[in-house]
């Protein structure tokens, strides 16, 4: 499965060197920053997206828990976004019903870990 992250405040690094540090994410994730032009009436030149690519043994609730517990640790928590295809997950408040929620609407666009041959 192929998960992308924007993360506000340019915190992109700081949630790729979090999930590097996570032993549940490295064993079953690939993570990397790509960048792309912004869009209009988007702030700088480029914008930086966090690509997950997941396999075997990858869990949403892992994944989701250790995005929040990132988002707990910053001074200012910062807002995430997080994209499947056409879906996108908003954690904004960090309450344990946003993060149910995160879970599910992944779980639910998942089907099964790297289906379609995106791994």
């Amino acid at each position: 499965m192929r998960l992308e992250l924007q993360v506000e405040s340019g915190e992109l690094r700081s949630l790729q060197g979090w999930l590097r540090g996570d032993p549940e994410a490295r064993r079953s994730a690939a993570v990397g920053v790509r960048g792309g032009a912004s869009g209009p009436g988007e702030m700088g030149g480029v914008l930086d997206v966090l690509e997950l690519v997941t396999g075997n043994g990858w869990s949403a609730a892992s994944f989701v828990l250790a995005v929040a517990a990132w988002r707990q640790s910053r001074p200012r928590r910062p807002r995430v976004e997080i994209r499947r295809g056409e879906t996108v997950i908003v954690l904004v408040e960090g309450s344990g019903e946003e993060v149910e929620r995160a879970v599910r609407a992944l779980e639910a666009v998942g089907g099964g870990e790297g289906e379609d041959g995106d791994r």
